[in-house]
């Protein structure tokens, strides 16, 4: 079929009675998620809350990164009575993370692993503290995805993702990756995820509130307006990040939000996404943490603060 064209036969897959992934949290990225892990053969359920159960729609409308549009018949479950679960990946909006799994404290399986790619970071820790025994594995990823309706996701960019462990438990998880990769194209374990969080952090700070408040695409911060404030946040990240013991310059930082302006320059940022919707933004969890853990230290981030209030404001 044509780039561009639709099919519109429901593409119907088999399912065994405990999927291999169970998907919790179907925004833009989850939903571009279980299309791409149903798309390469491994069977996914998206575990919906219950305010969806009257909206449920006939499939996932998917479109790929080479324009082909197709419908997915997915299987779905609700949150209370979600099935048999082998892997939960979590793909909520990190202030979303722990009211998405309470209700899972006590009925999932010990040694399930869960999986959680949320931009920011200080989540985790709460989750592996809920879920003592369980694999706790964080995620990063660099993968561009648009919701444009209900159950409508477009695939908007290729990315890396890369998941560690947090707990002593999740070692043993490594295989994840390689699955993960079947779906992606890429992905992989990495025992030092910290510093992948720290990294992808300091591009969030940089990208995520610019582009929302001045209603940019990411490419648009390639310009010299926003020259100078790319560098001030580069070096307020830095100076948190050597005091958490995660070596950087900030050069190299800037180095990292230039690349990524290029590679996703018609892409909108998820923080501009979520707040033209009128939708609750990662900014607690993102410039949050960091004005957090500079406060820890006694570091002054006073370009940080200010977008982070801009941003509290504008919601």
């Amino acid at each position: 079929m044509p780039s561009g064209l639709r099919d519109n036969n429901l593409k119907t897959r088999r399912h065994p009675v405990s999927p291999e992934w169970t998907l919790l949290g179907c925004g833009a990225l989850g939903g571009v998620f279980a299309s791409l892990l149903t798309l390469s053969g491994q069977p996914t359920r998206i575990l919906l809350r219950e305010r969806h159960r009257a909206t449920l729609h006939p499939g996932i409308d998917f479109t790929s990164l080479d324009g082909h549009t197709q419908l997915l018949a997915i299987e779905r479950a609700f949150i209370d009575k979600p099935g048999p679960i082998r892997r939960l990946l979590v793909m909520t909006k990190a202030g979303q993370v722990i009211s998405a799994l309470t209700p899972l404290v006590g009925q999932l399986a010990a040694g399930v692993p869960i999986v959680l790619l949320h931009n920011g970071m200080g989540i985790a820790e709460r989750v592996a503290a809920l879920f003592p025994h369980n694999p706790v594995i964080a995620g990063v990823t660099s993968h561009g995805a648009l919701q444009s309706g209900h159950f409508v996701f477009r695939h908007t960019g290729r990315g890396e993702t890369w998941l560690g462990p947090v707990n002593e438990a999740a070692r043993s998880c490594a295989h994840l990756a390689d699955e993960l990769a079947r779906a992606l194209g890429q992905a992989g374990w990495d025992e030092q995820i910290l510093t992948r969080q720290w990294q992808k952090l300091a591009v969030n700070c940089a990208i995520n509130p610019l582009t929302a408040l001045y209603r940019l695409k990411n490419g648009e911060l390639a310009g010299p307006r926003f020259a100078d404030v790319l560098q001030q946040i580069c070096v307020e990240v830095a100076d948190v990040m050597q005091a958490e013991g995660q070596p950087t310059s900030s050069d190299e930082l800037l180095r990292r939000v230039m690349t990524v302006v290029e590679l996703t320059a018609d892409n909108y940022s998820s923080m501009y996404q979520d707040m033209e919707q009128g939708r609750e933004t990662e900014i607690e969890a993102i410039t949050g943490f960091l004005l957090g853990k500079a406060a820890v230290h006694g570091i002054a981030v006073p370009v940080n603060q200010g977008l982070y209030q801009a941003v509290k404001e504008k919601r």
